[in-house]
């Protein structure tokens, strides 16, 4: 065991989780240890307030796809009759909503 490794973190799993980890491992020539250390070293935490941040801007996407996906119908419903100025006003507010959901726009400070 090396020197700066000398404390243990324990984990609770099944008998099938412990065989697959340890199958993971061996097929990227890794410990367990080393493919756990490589894993938790990737992971991307937030503080609950930046995950209810992240909650809002999901539902947001949702809700802009819903639009979007009205306005596809009616634009298919209304082929012959459609005004495309109303059209590209709607996709135009669309696009706003995107940009504004973008997270490389936001801080997101707490995030580690």
């Amino acid at each position: 065991m090396s020197a700066g490794r000398a404390v243990w973190v324990k984990v609770r799993a099944s008998e099938a989780e412990r065989a697959a980890w340890h199958a993971k491992a061996r097929s990227a020539g890794l410990t367990l240890s080393d493919l756990v250390r490589r894993s938790i070293g990737r992971v991307r935490t937030w503080t609950v307030a930046h995950a209810e941040v992240e909650r809002e801007r999901t539902r947001e996407l949702a809700r802009i796809g819903n639009n979007l996906n009205q306005i596809a119908r009616w634009a298919n419903t209304h082929r012959e009759a459609i005004e495309a100025v109303e059209v590209i006003a709607h996709l135009v507010a669309i696009d706003r909503a995107l940009s504004a959901l973008d997270p490389t726009q936001s801080p997101d400070a707490d995030a580690h």
